[in-house]
């Protein structure tokens, strides 16, 4: 069995920006006991938090949420500015044996990317991770879907266990048919109840916006975390599935 869920954290603060929610978050996600766990939106680095925000923590985002519960931890840098940067990460119970971030910008204005993480699971079966983040324009969101598939088709085993997920900014489920015939991975909630799930906004969900998609697994269980406990800590809700090789 294999517990997994995917986030976009808003780096660190709530919706709108009006508080950081960064030790609710990390307690929040510990609730959902996850193996491995796709963020976006993660603050690796910013030089003026610190100073506005007493309780911010020392380290990068990714690596204060992991702390002594997910040993490994992966980062990739997409978006780089004058105070800092951010991107996408992946945590992990089980050992990270390589990672690589891929550049999926459409065009200059979005910074976007794809982090690559090959995790050995207890059992010593490798499962390859992609964590991503998605642009807001549909031209852009196919163009790096393209880039998803020719990448996934030239760098991982037609037959090996596949973990795709994030927050994919597609409402209109114009992907999904694409991903799951070029590369043959499904939506987690779409095999179970015919469509994505909704996770934003996080108080009460209407856009089809965050995926995971697998391939080699059987589905368990699937749930949106959003609500009281959750949509005061990001704009999106967290996704989760429990799944079984198959």
């Amino acid at each position: 069995m294999l517990n997994i869920a995917t986030y976009n954290i808003h780096k660190g603060f709530s919706q709108f920006n009006r508080r950081m929610v960064l030790h609710e978050l990390r307690e929040r996600l510990r609730e959902l006991d996850a193996d491995i766990v796709f963020l976006q939106e993660v603050q690796g680095e910013h030089a003026h938090h610190a100073q506005r925000h007493p309780t911010y923590p020392p380290t990068s985002q990714h690596e204060f949420i992991a702390d002594t519960v997910w040993d490994h931890h992966a980062y990739g840098k997409n978006a780089v500015y004058q105070a800092g940067h951010h991107g996408n990460a992946i945590l992990s119970r089980w050992p990270i044996l390589q990672s690589h971030n891929l550049d999926m910008s459409a065009h200059r204005f979005e910074e976007r990317g794809m982090l690559h993480s090959q995790i050995e699971l207890k059992d010593g079966e490798t499962v390859h991770c992609l964590c991503t983040h998605f642009g807001l324009f549909a031209k852009g969101r196919r163009q790096q879907a393209e880039r998803l598939i020719a990448y996934v088709r030239e760098q991982i085993p037609p037959h090996a266990p596949l973990i795709i997920a994030g927050d994919f900014n597609d409402w209109r489920n114009q992907l999904g048919a694409l991903l799951a015939e070029a590369i043959a991975v499904h939506d987690v909630f779409q095999q179970h109840q015919g469509i994505p799930a909704r996770s934003f906004p996080a108080g009460l969900p209407v856009l089809r916006l965050d995926r995971i998609y697998v391939r080699g697994f059987d589905i368990l269980q699937r749930e949106v975390h959003s609500g009281a406990a959750w949509r005061h800590i990001s704009d999106h809700a967290a996704l989760s599935a429990q799944l079984k090789r198959l």
